[in-house]
C-alpha cells in the first residue's frame, strides 16, 4: 500500500513517544511506502485534490542525535493514488486545518481510506464533542462570561480547571481555587477579556492518582495509559512532565468506551483517544491520539499492529 501521513514537520517526531512515528515503522516493516506531507501541500484543482507528498522511511535512533528517518523523492499526486490518508497533525485546529478537511472530503471513498474521516474530524472539537455524553462528564460549563464562571465555580464547591476550546497538550490549562487572588486574572486570560469560550470542569481530585488514556480503535478499547502529574503540577499531560504508567481498563472505563462507540462509528471516528479522571470522561482526542508507544512498553503488546491490520483491512474493502 501507499500511505500518506499528514503530519507536523518529521523532523520534530519523538521516535520512542509518538505514535506517528510507530505507525511509520509497522507500515514500512509491511513492506508498504509512507510518504510525509503538510498541511499546506494539500490543494485542488477544480473538484480534484492533489498532495504534494515526499517518499520517508523512519528509523529507531540507536544513539541520541541519530536521523530518525530518511526522505527519498517528492511526488505530487491525486489524493486518489494513495490508498489511505492518516490526518495526523496536532491541534489547534485552526483555519488551515479546516480547509484541509474539506480537501480531504473530496478524495474518492471507494479509492482512498482517510483515518479519521475528515467530517468527523470537522465536527468533533476535541473538548466539546464530550458534551454528547452528559451523563458520562463532570459538572461542566462553556462560556465566555467570566461572571458565569465564577457562579460555576461556587456551584461545584470552590475548586474547577479551566481549559481552552482548541488546546493540547496542557496548554492554557488552569486550576482554579475560590479564594485565588489570581483569579480574576486567570478567568480574564482564559477568556481573553469574555471574547473566547472557555471550558470549566469541576476539579477532580483523583487526578493526583493519573489521567487515563483510553486508546479505542474502531470502538473497541487496545489499551490504557495513566499519566500522573508531577507533585508540582496540576496537570498529567505527559508533554509537562506527566508520568505515564500501566493503566488497566475497569470496568466502568469499559462502560464509558461502549456507550461513546455508537456516535464515533457513526462520525468516522476509528482511531480516539478518551481521557478519563476518577470514572469521568472529560475529553476525546481525534485529531492525533497518542500513547500506543508508552502502552506497548508497559503492557507487552504490539497496538500499532492492530491498527495497521484495521486499515489493510478498510483498504481491501474499497471499491
Amino acid at each position: 500500500m501507499r500511505l500518506a501521513f499528514i503530519l507536523d514537520p518529521i523532523e520534530r517526531l519523538l521516535p520512542h513517544h509518538d505514535t506517528s512515528f510507530a505507525l511509520m515503522l509497522e507500515a514500512a516493516a509491511r513492506g508498504h511506502e509512507t510518504y510525509d506531507l503538510r498541511i499546506h501541500d494539500l490543494f485542488a484543482r477544480s473538484d480534484r485534490p492533489w498532495a504534494t507528498a515526499r517518499r520517508v522511511e523512519v528509523v529507531r535512533p540507536i544513539a541520541p542525535g541519530e536521523p530518525h528517518h530518511r526522505a527519498f523523492e517528492e511526488r505530487c499526486e491525486p489524493l486518489d493514488w494513495f490508498d489511505a490518508i492518516l490526518m495526523r497533525k496536532d491541534p489547534p485546529f485552526d483555519l488551515a486545518y479546516l480547509y484541509a478537511t474539506h480537501l480531504l472530503s473530496l478524495a474518492d471513498p471507494t479509492k482512498t481510506f482517510v483515518l479519521n474521516d475528515p467530517r468527523g474530524l470537522r465536527d468533533a472539537n476535541e473538548k466539546l464533542y464530550a458534551l454528547h455524553f452528559p451523563d458520562l462528564i463532570p459538572p461542566t460549563l462553556v462560556t465566555s462570561d467570566n461572571r458565569r464562571l465564577k457562579e460555576f465555580l461556587s456551584e461545584v464547591g470552590g475548586e474547577m480547571v479551566v481549559k481552552p476550546l482548541d488546546g493540547f497538550g496542557g496548554i492554557g490549562i488552569f486550576h482554579v481555587h475560590t479564594n485565588d487572588r489570581n483569579l480574576n486574572a486567570i478567568l480574564e486570560t482564559a477568556t481573553d477579556h469574555g471574547r473566547r469560550m472557555t471550558m470549566a470542569q469541576r476539579y477532580l481530585p483523583e487526578v493526583r492518582q493519573g489521567d487515563k488514556r483510553i486508546i479505542l480503535l474502531d470502538g473497541k478499547p487496545l489499551g490504557a495509559l495513566l499519566r500522573v502529574p508531577r507533585e508540582d503540577e496540576s496537570r498529567s499531560n505527559m508533554a509537562v512532565g506527566g508520568a505515564g504508567m500501566k493503566g488497566d481498563l475497569t470496568d466502568r472505563d469499559r462502560e464509558i468506551c461502549a456507550q461513546v462507540a455508537p456516535r464515533l462509528a457513526a462520525d468516522g471516528l476509528y482511531f480516539v483517544g478518551l481521557d478519563v479522571i476518577g470514572g469521568y470522561l472529560t475529553e476525546v482526542n481525534v485529531t492525533s491520539p497518542t500513547g500506543i508507544q508508552e502502552i506497548d512498553r508497559h503492557d507487552g503488546v504490539h497496538l500499532e499492529a492492530d491498527i495497521l491490520d484495521f486499515i489493510e483491512a478498510r483498504v481491501r474493502g474499497l471499491g
